[in-house]
């Protein structure tokens, strides 16, 4: 049934700042935005509709976390545990540690395991207030497991009904059965990208070019097979070191170039020529004890769109909260309030290059909406641990 939501307020996240609407309304007809607007303006025959009373509380638009790693098997605190006793990081990888233990318990899992494990994972974020969410394979490294992980993805969509965005990652690390042999791997990649891709399980593709990932030229050459495919491409940048990736995918037209602590000033101009957004991920950073901070101030002149998202994963964000990454990506980044927000709203629909359809309060835009119990939406970066969110509707339905 149609429905309004009156005696609330709006953050459209249009405009400057949050777009604010006080004492406002907004209709919702067949999914979509159909009004919104200070309720006095409300117009008189809009027929038979659920009146919800939003009790003087503030709806914005659903929250989208665009950058996950939520579906993978086992988790790596043990890890964690004997980092913090003393081992290093090549202590752990010669133990069998570090990603590769994540490909083992991944590949062991079943699909029903994998979905089990993320679906607790996926309600955590739900209960932030996220109604879309982006999911990347990367733990399978074969045909086989890289297609579970998408499956598992498509199922979490099905299981919640909201909106999973899938991204094929295999390019994120080199499998043990391709030691030394990063080109075949990339071949692989390709071969398997498009047997995914006619399964209809792919809807962006990434890569880890880094130092100890893939190099720019393994990654332009990945790029070129999803772009012949007509698949959008991001990519996994300038996290520990300059390899110009943000460029590369700049170059491709990419939705997004993600964590960017590296990023340099001939690439910020790339990105704002393309329209690649810079997404954020504190989280990482934290988890990490990183010093290099990303150039915020430098995008901001620049007007690079930002986003921000949890980077949900379990060897370097163990995170499932968007709303503790806000608080993140204030404190630790600088972002102000309004910044961090629409981080997670109109440019992160930006980075799933889904704008048109979320992200903001627009007529005609889908009814991705959180309604949260704060005095100014400033709280929802503010509190670390709190609990605001009163419900939530995608496309309409709660």
């Amino acid at each position: 049934m149609d429905s309004l939501i009156h005696n609330i307020h709006l953050a459209t996240m249009t405009g400057e700042g949050y777009g604010e609407i006080m004492d406002a309304a907004l209709l919702v007809r067949a999914g979509r935005i159909a009004w919104l607007g200070p309720q006095v303006d409300l117009p008189a025959d809009i027929g038979p509709v659920e009146r919800i009373d939003g009790r003087g509380g503030w709806l914005t638009p659903g929250l989208i976390d665009c950058h996950t790693h939520l579906v993978f098997g086992g988790n790596r605190a043990h890890e964690w545990e004997m980092r913090l006793n003393g081992a290093t990081y090549e202590d752990i990888a010669r133990m069998g540690g570090g990603i590769r233990s994540t490909v083992r318990a991944t590949r062991e899992a079943s699909e029903d395991q994998l979905f089990i494990s993320a679906l607790g994972r996926l309600d955590r974020l739900l209960a932030d207030g996220v109604t879309t969410v982006e999911i990347k394979s990367g733990y399978g490294l074969d045909l086989e497991n890289e297609r579970k992980m998408l499956r598992v993805a498509r199922r979490l969509a099905l299981a919640r009904g909201i909106t999973v965005r899938t991204t094929y990652l295999a390019a994120h690390a080199l499998p043990p059965e391709f030691d030394g042999r990063a080109d075949a791997y990339i071949d692989a990649c390709i071969e398997w990208m498009g047997v995914l891709n006619s399964e209809g399980l792919i809807d962006a593709v990434d890569a880890f070019c880094e130092t100890i990932g893939f190099s720019p030229a393994q990654t332009e050459k990945l790029f070129t097979a999803a772009k012949s495919l007509g698949l959008p491409v991001k990519l996994h940048a300038e996290q520990l070191s300059d390899q110009g990736g943000s460029g590369l995918v700049a170059r491709f037209g990419g939705l997004s170039a993600d964590h960017i602590e590296w990023l340099n000033e001939t690439d910020i101009a790339a990105m704002k020529a393309s329209g690649t957004v810079a997404v954020l991920l504190p989280a990482a950073f934290y988890c990490l004890r990183e010093t290099k901070v990303p150039p915020i101030a430098a995008l901001r002149a620049a007007g690079v769109p930002m986003a921000v998202s949890t980077d949900c994963n379990p060897g370097t964000a163990p995170v499932t909260s968007l709303l503790a990454t806000l608080n993140m990506a204030c404190t630790l980044f600088r972002l102000t309030p309004q910044e961090a927000l629409k981080g997670v709203t109109l440019n992160a629909a930006k980075a799933l290059g889904i704008a048109d359809q979320t992200g903001s309060l627009e007529v005609g835009k889908r009814a991705d909406l959180a309604l949260w119990q704060i005095s100014r939406p400033a709280e929802l970066c503010y509190w670390l641990g709190a609990a605001p969110l009163v419900r939530s509707w995608q496309s309409g339905n709660q």
